[in-house]
């Protein structure tokens, strides 16, 4: 599948008098790894919920591969929260089952692989787990599927530089490489190597896109130095 993995036209979302996403006009293409960049508070979180048919937009208009949002473009999207969503009472073992009855493209020998290669026990509950390798848990399922457009909520922000690597290698190594992804973050300088695209979010307003490789050209300085210059306080 290719194209235009997601498209934002007058892309609004408004909480009351708060304007979380304001105008937004932004399109993802298909087979590039994005970063959706800026601080706590930008609509980073807002904008994927957006995508994943979590939220409803105020106004304006979103789609995945032309898709409106709904069955359809949900039954595209592989999508990592920003926090623990599984059952903590579950194995290991139970996610797995419950990823592969939910969705067709999930890979249950990639997930193995995966969990075999960071030594977790897959008849181990959740609750049992280091909230680190409950992160790691959560992202194998959501890699281990063969998804068009990939949604990954702050995937390294509440672990160690260690798995900060580990995490970004898995999500090089697992994806579709047909697909998009979608990496919200605020830690620019452990993701920049991996991005082809990035996208700046500052008060629910794009502030700048384009390819991370002529920006950095164009600005004569690395993403995160540029991100530090725009989101200075």
């Amino acid at each position: 599948m290719n194209g235009l993995a997601l498209e934002c036209r007058n892309l609004s979302k408004r909480y009351g008098k708060f304007t979380a996403l304001d105008e937004v006009n932004l399109k993802l293409k298909s087979g590039r790894i994005t970063g959706l960049l800026g601080p706590n508070g930008s609509g980073k979180t807002t904008l994927i919920k957006l995508a994943n048919g979590l939220l409803q937009p105020s106004t304006g208009e979103m789609t995945v591969y032309g898709n409106p949002i709904g069955p359809q473009s949900k039954a595209l999207v592989s999508y990592l929260p920003d926090r623990i969503c599984l059952e903590p009472v579950m194995r290991v073992r139970d996610t797995m089952d419950f990823y592969a009855d939910f969705y067709e493209d999930f890979s249950r020998d990639s997930a193995s692989a995966m969990l075999n290669d960071l030594n977790i026990d897959p008849a181990k509950r959740l609750k049992t787990l280091s909230k680190g390798n409950k992160e790691k848990v959560q992202l194998i399922l959501v890699m281990s599927r063969k998804a068009q457009l990939y949604l990954l909520d702050e995937p390294i922000g509440g672990v160690d530089p260690a798995a900060r690597d580990y995490i970004l290698n898995t999500i090089l190594a697992n994806y579709n490489k047909n697909a998009a992804v979608l990496i919200s973050t605020h830690l620019i300088q452990d993701v920049e190597q991996v991005l082809d695209d990035i996208i700046f979010l500052k008060n629910g307003k794009v502030a700048l896109e384009g390819s991370a490789d002529d920006i950095r050209a164009e600005k004569n300085m690395s993403i995160d130095s540029l991100f530090r210059e725009v989101f200075k306080c």
